[in-house]
């Protein structure tokens, strides 16, 4: 199988260059500022609307049984960092809150990994549209979902655990689903369920957790396959264009945010998950044009890179820690711009705002 791997990487993957590429200066800071006894949890999603008002969906709010227990939550700031709204206070669909994306009609599109739905809000914050079923609390056998393996087919307007939603030109969405199903859905902007593809493995096409998901102008849907350490991309329809891997040199000294350090050679002679490998998209963004390039972060070391749409690693910055500039496990990624970035963190319950200097200056 390792061998069989490295032949597809070597014929079908563009991978970055892993000599030359730049540590990119930055500054940091932690912008918002919550009202008295309003509390961030595992800060799992950012995004940012035309306005510069930050949305940040937290796994706080937490109510029920100290395990299995309900955790989302989803709070608007303005642009200076106040605080404006909580949106779907007690929404039914809040479990265990993934992303949150915001779409060119600025609408705010949320993903919940633990109750299986998307909820599309307008601007205005009221439910607009809904994706997918959670549960029944009333059923006797409601419970988390099983992961078997190989798993249960898919079905067609329904999730497992899904984690992330892009948006096409002619108001398409995307949504990637997910821990269990690892395939990427198209809906139309009506709500209609058009198609789905993929399905766990390691061929072209095929995902092992298809973990965060970004379109570009064009319509090119940019998947962060997570478990499979590569980057793949699909025209519009879902037809396969290419994959590609962030291979960057790191200090070997380096350690995790939390956890042992990853044994590369075991992780990748097992052909397991290569969750925590150097390297292993976490999240993809793809600023807006006319020159769009894309940013991914990965758990181990712990960095942001910045990259072409076709692959090439033009930098990275920061590592693992719990100061500013230092990430604990980057869950999402808002880049309104090339150079001004917003980052949900999971380990340190916050979301920094970095501000990119790449000529150098400080």
């Amino acid at each position: 199988m390792k061998a069989v791997w490295f032949i597809v990487s070597m014929l079908s993957c563009t991978a970055a260059l892993a000599q030359g590429v730049p540590a990119i200066p930055f500054t940091a800071s932690a912008p918002l500022q919550l009202p008295k006894d309003v509390y961030l949890g595992e800060a799992t999603g950012v995004a940012v609307n035309a306005k510069g008002h930050v949305f940040v969906l937290s796994r706080g709010n937490t109510s029920g049984p100290a395990y299995a227990a309900a955790a989302a939550q989803l709070l608007e700031f303005d642009a200076q960092g106040k605080f404006v709204r909580e949106i779907g206070k007690h929404l039914y669909a809040w479990s265990f809150g993934h992303t949150v994306r915001v779409d060119p009609q600025q609408n705010i599109w949320v993903t919940d990994k633990g109750s299986d739905m998307v909820i599309k809000f307008d601007p205005q914050g009221r439910v607009a549209m809904v994706f997918g079923r959670k549960q029944e609390a009333s059923d006797e056998d409601t419970a988390p979902l099983k992961h078997p393996s190989p798993p249960l087919p898919a079905e067609d307007g329904r999730f497992r655990q899904v984690t992330d939603v892009a948006f096409g030109p002619d108001g398409s969405a995307f949504i990637s689903d997910g821990y269990i199903n690892s395939r990427v859905a198209k809906v139309g902007k009506d709500g209609a369920w058009l198609k789905s593809w993929g399905d766990r493995g390691t061929k072209e096409g095929e995902f092992n957790t298809p973990h965060s998901i970004a379109a570009d102008a064009q319509g090119n849907v940019y998947v962060a396959d997570r478990g499979n350490r590569r980057i793949q991309v699909f025209d519009g329809n879902g037809t396969f264009l290419r994959m590609f891997t962030i291979d960057v040199p790191y200090d070997q000294g380096a350690r995790p945010a939390i956890g042992n350090v990853p044994n590369v050679a075991k992780i990748e002679a097992s052909g397991g998950a290569k969750t925590m490998l150097p390297g292993s998209p976490w999240t993809v963004c793809i600023t807006p044009g006319p020159n769009q390039v894309l940013y991914a972060s990965d758990a181990f070391p712990g960095r942001i890179y910045k990259l072409t749409l076709d692959g090439k690693v033009l930098g990275y910055l920061g590592e693992s820690g719990k100061q500013l500039k230092q990430f604990g496990w980057v869950h999402e990624i808002a880049c309104p711009s090339e150079n001004v970035l917003y980052v949900a963190e999971l380990l340190n319950w916050r979301v920094q705002r970095l501000v990119l200097h790449p000529q150098g200056a400080q």
